[in-house]
């Protein structure tokens, strides 16, 4: 089965370095441009001194200092268009649950393999808003 690919800009949030690289070589193998962050002040800064569009915010749940769902409304509000998917080694019904993330949310399960994650980009960048 042929993966979905793009060309769009994402902007990569993850804390543990192998994850992030493996995640950027995935991401870049399906065609996107990945800028990345190693946290939310990083990912915050990047999002004030990029001048192109971000597509999509793919950042880590659980993260120190801020969680992945804080960092998402504070990045739209000055990017109002960005759609977010979040990651994390927890299962969605325990972030859920524990009320980091609202039900519902686009998510996916580390670890991932390629397919899920083509897949679910672009289960995300396409959705009708």
């Amino acid at each position: 089965m042929e993966e979905p690919r793009g060309s769009e800009t994402v902007l990569l949030v993850e804390d543990e370095e192998s994850l992030r690289k493996l995640a950027r070589a995935m991401l870049q193998q399906l065609g996107y441009r990945v800028l990345e962050a190693s946290g939310p002040g990083e990912a915050l800064a990047l999002c004030e001194k990029y001048e192109g569009e971000i597509h999509l915010l793919f950042t880590d749940v659980v993260m120190p200092l801020m969680n992945g769902n804080d960092l998402s409304q504070r990045i739209r509000a000055v990017r109002p268009s960005v759609r977010a998917l979040f990651m994390s080694g927890y299962t969605s019904n325990a972030i859920s649950h524990h009320g980091v993330l609202e039900p519902g949310v686009a998510f996916i399960q580390k670890p991932f393999n390629r397919q899920e994650l083509a897949r679910k980009v672009r289960e995300v960048l396409d959705k009708v808003s």
